[in-house]
């Protein structure tokens, strides 16, 4: 499947904060929603569910007009939603036959999934008697108890120790093992790394970056270079390279651990390190810049995740 948000503009009585929103999905390569707070993507994430219904643009699906009520949609929301009064097994099956299924058909699925979560003692229990971590596992439970095609992750891991984020982890690869089409949006730039295949960085209800997230790096590090010397910390060694280097390359950006270099105009990588070696620098790492989401974000939208 194929998911294309096209043009999106949505307004709340004369704002309009949504302005030409546009990306695409497709199943069994997840989408790494990004943005800063109040830039957009829960508004698009709305509209994507029928939520919210946008002054113009469109959803296709393979082509088609997406109706999202045609299809298997989990959604797990920032906010937790589930009634912290009922058992977890009751509003399971609750939910599951409130999105076709059957009681049975429902239990056996809550039954399945949260044994898969490491939660299924906590079935006959009330949600508020769970800790933050598990009521987290519950109501991810409950986003996929009916078997969704397509499934929308706001912030997942919210509340989870190591142990059970890798739990989670496991259940997000198998569900874009599966060919599910996957939609996760998170400020903790790791994780988007390690599961998404694409980006879309929402800023101010602009699309400012999409695409395949390794082609974006590799056009971030284009011209970039990382130094480092050995016994020198890159505060101490910035002077020297920006002598040793001068008209090659120029330090852009000084991290705790090396100098990130930017050639000049004509120059090339074995011309600096020919420089280099005939320095008094003793080099101790030298090669391609490939930055992190989390740099790329920051030069986008002038924040840290």
């Amino acid at each position: 499947m194929i998911l294309e948000v096209k043009d999106i503009h949505k307004s709340f009585g004369e704002t309009e904060v949504l302005h030409g929103v546009s990306f695409q999905v497709k199943s069994g390569k997840a989408l790494g929603l990004l943005g800063r707070n109040g830039a957009g993507k829960t508004t698009t994430i709305r509209i994507l569910m029928d939520v919210f219904h946008a002054n113009s643009g469109e959803l296709l699906l393979d082509g088609a007009r997406f109706v999202p009520r045609e299809h298997r949609i989990g959604y797990l929301p920032e906010e937790r939603g589930l009634y912290p009064k009922r058992t977890v097994m009751d509003q399971m099956i609750f939910l599951g036959t409130l999105r076709g299924m059957g009681t049975k058909e429902a239990k056996q699925s809550a039954k399945r999934w949260l044994r898969r979560l490491e939660v299924e003692e906590y079935a006959p229990r009330k949600l508020e008697t769970l800790s933050k971590g598990n009521q987290q596992k519950v109501q991810l439970a409950s986003t996929l108890v009916h078997n969704p095609e397509i499934v929308i992750l706001d912030e997942p891991f919210s509340g989870l120790d190591p142990v059970n984020s890798q739990i989670l982890k496991d259940v997000i690869n198998e569900l874009i093992a599966e060919d599910r089409l996957v939609i996760f949006s998170s400020h903790q730039m790791s994780y988007v790394e390690e599961f998404c295949d694409h980006i879309a960085i929402i800023d101010k209800g602009n699309v400012t970056l999409s695409g395949e997230l390794k082609e974006i790096k590799r056009e971030y590090g284009r011209n970039r270079l990382v130094l480092a010397a050995e016994g020198i910390s890159p505060a101490e060694i910035k002077e020297r390279a920006k002598q040793v280097l001068n008209g090659l390359a120029v330090v852009s950006e000084e991290k705790r651990e090396f100098l990130i270099l930017e050639l000049a105009e004509g120059a090339n990588r074995r011309q600096v390190l020919e420089r280099l070696a005939a320095s008094d620098i003793s080099v101790e790492r030298f090669g391609s810049y490939e930055p992190s989401l989390n740099d790329i974000f920051v030069e986008k939208v002038g924040e840290e995740a």
